[in-house]
């Protein structure tokens, strides 16, 4: 008999009260050193420095190098402090269902005739049910424990009942970006053995075009209206499609009792998108995923009220965490429609507490308001300014910003993201100083950037929440420690002063289990002593909180020598209201930068209106000089404000109407330019800039 019915109604029913009492009365917030306390030996073994307590690497030999969280630095956290029973993904459902059964869980807004319109929701119960039925059902279809299952669509409550069904019934999940092209969903497919695939009628299609390519797939499971046409099963490929709503029948008609899996057991591969080369599948367990948000629990609380929209990828590990952790504390998520220009009119209608983006997001409401406070001009602008200045100089003091400013300036701004958002968190890639400042100023609550990969099970660090200081990542996620080795080539080193310096490196029950077949990149990336090197360089601050200033491998030299990280700089320019999207390029060949812009197309188009320009098309204002001329002026004002250097200035820019995309192949799902691909793509025009430079250098007079 499943756990969840072997408990008395009286045990479920204390369960909820003290769930709903804690949202009552939450405890008070840790403060940064406390977790020593306790401890009267600790300092033997532990200095703290604010949010971080430093250690030595090797207790006899080793410098004091080795940071952890000051909230837990005697032991890594593995399991949640609070739950010490919930070892896997599926303990973890069970103990939310067991809580918080009648609650709202997942909500959408299409109906089923296809129309928008209220969020429609369904419970935790509920959810369990669908559960279970979509296990059985896929037991029924004879498919073993251990199997993977596939995932190809797009965020819905679908994914997430099948994700738990997985982890029910022993199932490994395999997601599948619905964004990558066919080679990259072929290999992945074969590459981890993929047995069953979910999809949706829109990526249906795509599948039967390559299937006989895939001859491990047994059964293809269409998700979406009820009424969905099936086509027939392609010829001698073995291969069996049904609609969901028939497995979640056939598996309703007879349930199968749970096969739950071990903490050490394989939970997910998830293949990361890369910049380079075919996908590599991080393999992670069950218990590197608790590990990973029972450790973040400890700074970052979620409470049954709390209701969080879901658009961001659940193929990637972010938002797959953010999932784990929600669940576990009751909370309502809404999905979005599927269309990210419609995402703030379902902010509207969802009206969160909770919202987790990335910077290329956060940048484009930073210039959306930034341009309308401009283009509001006289007292409106004047206005804005005052407020901003006044909160932002009783929040740098420690003081409580009077209410009045948010009454007659803010509030219209936090409607745009539903007007109830308490938490806001940043992370894929660095949010810079400035844009984090005007998120915390102008929309108020708590705005958190965190840091982690995919091979991490999401969260390295993240800054804890009362921490005024900004331009870093945080201290540790009390599950792991963190470490900086030196890098000689590019002179970071730990000795560094008046800061550390060097690559990043972590430890700990949240580090994969590996490359999937793949030992020689796994051997790469976790040293002998079970540290994973992340390629990125950082420094750390006063407090213990880690700060990312480099890349290790994302760096080249211009002509004089000068070392380049260009996504520091399009992190700088992603500031311009021109730009939607940027890549800057430089090589060894030459002594300067260049861009190629992907403009936004209603800001360019907006200028041509005031400077009087005619076009026939986007094109061709594009390949306008006049356009080049005022958008490359704009990049050199941010990047002053910035305080690029000199040789961090691009000299040449390329506008182009047409966005960087994973269909054009300049994008990997989580947003990144893939640099090899976008030199490749602009090859020509990279070419012709560096030409027109050299042409405009020697007309210049000679002294």
């Amino acid at each position: 008999m499943p756990r969840e019915q072997e408990q008395s109604p009286m045990y479920a029913a204390q369960r909820r009260l003290s769930a709903i009492s804690a949202h009552l009365q939450p405890p008070p917030a840790p403060t940064a050193g406390c977790g020593l306390a306790a401890n009267p030996t600790a300092g033997e073994y532990a200095h703290v420095q604010g949010y971080s307590a430093v250690l030595p690497e090797k207790l006899q030999t080793g410098k004091w190098n080795v940071y952890r969280s000051a909230r837990s630095p005697l032991r890594l956290i593995n399991r949640f402090p609070e739950n010490p029973d919930i070892g896997t993904l599926h303990d973890n459902f069970i103990y939310a269902v067991e809580t918080f059964r009648d609650c709202r869980y997942l909500g959408t807004r299409i109906r089923e005739d296809g129309t928008v319109g209220d969020y429609k929701w369904i419970t935790y119960g509920e959810t369990s049910t669908s559960r279970t039925a979509i296990g059985s059902g896929l037991i029924h279809h004879g498919i073993l424990e251990g199997a993977r299952i596939g995932l190809y669509f797009i965020n819905r409550p679908e994914w997430i009942i099948v994700d738990h069904a997985c982890a029910a019934y022993s199932y490994v999940s395999v997601p599948l970006y619905d964004t990558l092209g066919p080679d990259a969903v072929q290999f992945i497919v074969n590459h981890a053995t993929v047995e069953v695939i979910f999809c949706v009628p829109q990526t249906l299609s795509t599948l039967l075009s390559f299937i006989t390519q895939m001859p491990c797939v047994r059964l293809v499971v269409v998700v979406g209206e009820e009424d969905v046409k099936i086509p027939p099963t392609p010829a001698n490929t073995g291969v069996q499609i049904i609609t969901y709503l028939k497995l979640h029948n056939q598996g309703k008609m007879s349930p199968q009792p749970f096969r739950p899996p071990k903490p050490d057991d394989i939970a997910t591969i998830c293949y990361t998108s890369g910049t380079t080369g075919t996908p590599k599948g991080a393999v992670l367990s069950h218990e590197n995923l608790i590990a990973n948000v029972a450790g973040s629990s400890l700074g970052i609380r979620f409470y049954p009220s709390d209701v969080y929209i879901s658009y961001l990828p659940l193929a990637h590990i972010y938002e797959r965490a953010n999932q784990v952790a929600l669940l576990h504390y009751g909370v309502a998520i809404g999905f979005y429609q599927g269309d990210n220009l419609k995402l703030m009119d379902d902010l509207a209608a969802l009206r969160p507490t909770v919202f987790a983006s990335v910077p290329r997001l956060y940048n484009r409401i930073y210039a959306a308001i930034t341009n309308a406070v401009k283009e509001s001009g006289g007292l409106k602008e004047r206005l804005f300014h005052t407020a901003y200045n006044a909160k932002r100089q009783a929040l740098l003091s420690g003081r409580n910003p009077s209410p009045m400013w948010d009454k007659l300036v803010f509030n219209k701004i936090k409607a745009r993201l539903g007007g109830r958002v308490r938490l806001m968190t940043s992370g894929a890639s660095p949010l810079s100083s400035d844009v984090m400042e005007f998120l915390r100023i102008c929309f108020g609550g708590e705005v958190l950037e965190g840091y982690g990969m995919t091979e991490t099970s999401c969260v390295i660090t993240t800054m804890d929440i009362g921490d005024k200081l900004i331009g870093h990542v945080g201290s540790p996620n009390p599950s792991c420690e963190v470490k900086l080795v030196d890098v000689p080539e590019m002179n970071y080193t730990s000795e560094d002063q008046p800061y550390p310096r060097g690559e990043i490196c972590a430890r700990g029950p949240i580090i994969f289990r590996g490359y999937y077949k793949d030992e020689v990149q796994t051997r790469e990336v976790i040293d002998e002593d079970g540290w994973l090197h992340t390629g990125d360089i950082g420094l750390w601050l006063p407090g213990g909180r880690l700060k990312i200033i480099d890349r290790k491998k994302n760096i080249f030299k211009l002509a004089q020598g000068e070392y380049i990280a260009p996504e520091k700089i399009e992190n700088v320019y992603a500031k311009c209201k021109f730009i939607a999207q940027c890549f800057v390029y430089g090589d060894s060949f030459n002594s300067s930068l260049v861009a190629i812009v992907a403009v936004e197309p209603e800001v360019l188009k907006a200028w041509a209106a005031s400077e009087g320009i005619q076009y026939e098309d986007l094109r061709q204002l594009c390949a306008d000089p006049r356009a080049r001329a005022a958008v490359l002026a704009d990049m050199d004002s941010i990047g002053k404000e910035a305080q690029l250097r000199g040789f961090e200035f691009a000299k040449a820019v390329t506008l182009v109407a047409e966005p960087f995309t994973s269909e054009n192949g300049l994008l990997t799902p989580t947003f990144k330019v893939k640099r090899p691909q976008a030199k490749a793509y602009f090859a020509k025009e990279i070419s012709d800039m560096y030409a027109q430079l050299r042409e405009t250098e020697s007309a210049r007079p000679k002294l």
